[in-house]
């Protein structure tokens, strides 16, 4: 591998921490656009006291219920809450779960004017099954598959109509249906010709060339080892396989920028011929439902903020580090961020 690899200092970390709380002021005049699945987070919390005499399964004496926004729409939610404007793009059935999906868009300030129907489809939910802080099992409510011609003309034209309006795209996908390679292409172009930063958060079913030309793109540690095709158990015992699966997808991606979050190893951002290792910063993790949408909510406002990436990485590492501390999909606010921030200054 050619790549320089750096490792932050405290020093500089301390740096770029000084210069968040500015960063963030410019926060509010940021509209950022969410494109993407979206759907409902149902999560249903009971004890286990028994196995069940039907099967051996445990017996869930529910407590609580509770509906939360899922998918793109946590993405779209955590730029509010961080005091962004988000534009949701997105597609939701012609039930009753996209009434309470909208219910809640509202609720978290997110516009929903610009949601198409689809009436073959439901609306996505998935319901998670939780004893105390233990998952038992998640049923998901979906139908998985691409629009109808005339949708995905409607979708284009709204595109077509926002991109210029706005001062980044996200594409976050969840393999639902919506994001073909059509529309994430064109999606791509626009971005390009109206001078947008446009980012993927991406899942690794779908093939690398959907995404092709993007600013920047930030799978996990076992997506980016799917998305390159490389194999993590032949690759674990070679200490640069990071940096192999890296420069392989910047390449065949021709993205600009690639950031590989790693868990409780940090992020590491590729930019050009030089890797930068960030660390994490979570104190205790419950729940990583949602981290991604976190960082990649927090990355798009830092960096269209006027934050280096380096600087948006330290935000987005502090942002997850405050979700993952909770339980479901929650968005980060200035508030619990701030001060996240200023307990790790020592």
């Amino acid at each position: 591998m050619n790549l320089k690899e750096i490792q932050l200092s405290r020093s500089e970390r301390l740096v770029l921490q000084e210069q968040l709380p500015q960063r963030m002021k410019d926060f509010s005049t940021k509209k950022i656009l969410v494109l993407g699945d979206i759907g409902l987070d149902e999560y249903v919390w009971g004890d286990v006291r028994r196995i069940s005499p039907e099967a051996p399964v445990p017996v869930v004496e529910v407590q609580r219920q509770d509906r939360r926004l899922g998918l793109a729409a946590n993405v779209a939610a955590n730029v509010a809450s961080l005091g962004g404007q988000p534009i949701l793009v997105a597609i939701v059935g012609e039930d009753s779960a996209a009434g309470e999906l909208g219910e809640r868009l509202a609720s978290a300030g997110v516009v929903q004017d610009h949601l198409l129907k689809d009436p073959q489809r439901p609306t996505t939910r998935k319901m998670r099954i939780m004893a105390e802080h233990h998952h038992i099992v998640r049923v998901d409510f979906e139908h998985r598959q691409f629009l109808s011609g005339d949708l995905e003309e409607k979708l284009l034209a709204q595109l077509k109509t926002l991109i210029p309006q706005v001062d980044a795209v996200i594409i976050e996908d969840y393999a639902k249906g919506l994001l073909s390679e059509k529309i994430c292409q064109e999606t791509v172009a626009l971005g390009r010709h109206f001078g947008k930063k446009v980012m993927v958060d991406p899942h690794p079913q779908t093939p690398l060339s959907v995404y092709q030309g993007a600013d920047l793109i930030t799978p996990n540690r076992d997506e980016a080892l799917t998305l390159a095709g490389l194999p993590f158990d032949e690759l674990r015992a070679r200490p640069d396989w990071l940096l192999e699966v890296g420069e392989k997808l910047r390449r065949e991606g021709q993205f600009d920028h690639l950031i590989i979050t790693r868990g409780k190893e940090g992020m590491s951002l590729f930019v050009e011929d030089q890797v930068t290792h960030l660390p994490t910063y979570a104190r205790q993790v419950f729940d990583v439902t949602g981290a991604g949408d976190t960082v990649i909510a927090a990355l798009a406002l830092a960096w269209v903020s006027g934050a280096s990436l380096e600087e948006a990485c330290v935000l987005a590492n502090f942002a997850a580090g405050v979700v993952v501390g909770k339980v479901g999909c929650v968005p980060c606010s200035p508030v619990e961020l701030l001060n996240y921030v200023q307990d790790h200054q020592d």
